[in-house]
Order: structure tokens, then sequence, then C-alpha cells
């Protein structure tokens, strides 16, 4: 298959996140980024031309466009994956990492294609908010899991059971592999839709985006045990009062926002 990188000029960074954040619901499924330009990767099968020139213009950007010939696409991730470590609570590395561990946690992540490898300020935030929440014999969706680095890190923790969903055909596979990999035994995963999974869960995380979290705010709440803990990220700062109001709205509490990188996390509870 083969590929559309975009370069973009990027006068500053809330304009770069702003971008990347517009664009991933575009259908572009990979960024590069240096300091005074932004590189996203979308397949020629998913490019929208008319959605992303509007996206370059209510930001106004100019854009070069190139296609990319198939590419060995874990090799390039590979070469350039690091690990990353999350304050002394955990470790998110590749199976290629060696390097000696001093964190309460390790989780091992194949970097493929699929979103969640903790570099993001995103799955960062909801990494470190995990550290403050008690996943002892608990039971947890993983909303949109990507790597399925949230499900392993909750199975870490002492969560009894984890139902994990993506719509994605290569963030199943990953997860898959991902389970595997960090010899996970609590977790089941499947290619499936919100919609079709029951209530009964103590905890509910869910790194998305702004819209996908605002369509099933309710749906959300009602998964949810009493006193149940949800943990949402894959938002702006712009984003908050909105998702606040909207979970509010739904009958939930709102516990505490964190931010890093322009990012934002939002912690709640029913």
């Amino acid at each position: 298959m083969h590929y559309f990188q975009l370069s973009i000029a990027i006068p500053n960074n809330e304009t770069r996140e702003l971008l990347i954040a517009a664009l991933s619901e575009q259908g572009v499924e990979g960024f590069e980024e240096n300091e005074t330009t932004l590189k996203a990767f979308v397949s020629e099968a998913d490019y929208q031309a008319e959605a992303i020139a509007e996206v370059l213009q209510q930001y106004g950007v100019t854009s070069e466009l190139e296609t990319i010939a198939p590419t060995n696409w874990n090799a390039e991730w590979e070469a350039n994956f690091e690990p990353v470590v999350i304050d002394d609570f955990c470790t998110i590395r590749a199976h290629f990492h060696t390097l000696p561990i001093a964190t309460k946690h390790e989780v091992i992540i194949t970097p493929k294609m699929s979103f969640g490898t903790g570099h993001h300020a995103t799955t960062h935030l909801m990494v470190a908010q995990m550290a403050h929440i008690d996943f002892e014999e608990k039971t947890v969706f993983d909303f949109g899991t990507g790597t399925g680095v949230l499900a392993v890190l909750a199975e870490l923790l002492g969560a009894a059971s984890i139902v994990a969903i993506d719509n994605d055909e290569w963030s199943y596979n990953n997860t898959i592999e991902n389970i595997g990999l960090n010899n996970c035994s609590k977790i089941a995963m499947s290619m499936d839709d919100i919609e079709t999974v029951s209530a009964g869960f103590d905890i509910l995380l869910a790194n998305i985006n702004r819209h996908i979290l605002l369509a099933y705010m309710d749906k959300m709440y009602e998964m949810l045990n009493a006193g149940g803990t949800l943990l949402m990220s894959g938002l702006l700062t712009d984003d908050e009062q909105m998702v606040c109001a909207a979970a509010l709205a739904a009958g939930l509490v709102v516990d505490r926002v964190d931010m890093r990188n322009n990012w934002i996390s939002i912690l709640c509870h029913k």
C-alpha cells in the first residue's frame, strides 16, 4: 500500500498539537516532528484531500504532498523507538530494548502502527494517573486499547479482569501480541464496538478523542458500577470545559484534571 506524506510548516508548538489532533480524526496514521516541520502520513486508501485541506486552512498552514512507496514501517518504528519511563512507576519498552528497570512496573510493547507507546502526552497522562487508582481485584474496560498498554498495566496493577476493544485490525493484532509478550492472562481482547459491551465495570479507561468521548459519555456512565472510576484522555486543554460539562450532565463527578504539553486527562467517578 502506498502512503502520502504531508510536510507542514509549523509556526509554533500549540499549532503543532492542535494539528496532530485534528489530522488524526481525518485518517492520518502517524506523525514525525521537528522544530519547524510536521510530517503527517496517511494511506492512499484513507486520504481525504478536501477534509485535510480544510484542516490546514483552518490553522493557516501550508503543506507539500508526496507519495511514499511501500515501507517496512516496523523497521522504521524500531529504529526510532525509545523507552519511556514515567516517574518511579512504570517503564514502557520494546522487546528489543535492554536496560535496567528502576520502576515498580514494566510493560513491553511491540511498536507497530498502533497508538499507545507512552511517548504521546495522552498515554503518559493515563499511565501516570493509573498509579493513583486502586486496581486490585477490579473489573476494567479499556475503550480503544491501541497497543493494549493500559490493559496490560491494569493487569500488572492487580485487576481481576480486563475487557479491551478496538475497531482497528492493526490494534487488535498488536494488542494480542503484547498480551503474550507480557504473559497476561486476564485480558479479553476483541475487535468490537462499545455498543455491544455490557455494563458492570469498576474502572473504565478511555484514551480516544473528544468526539468519541462525548458521543459515548452516557454509555460509559451506564457501564460503570456504583462508585466506579472513569479516566479519559485524548483531549486538548480547549476540550476541558466541554467534556467536563458532558461528564457532569451524564451523572459523573469530576475529581481532577491533569495537563501535559497542552493535552489533558480527566478523572471522574460515578
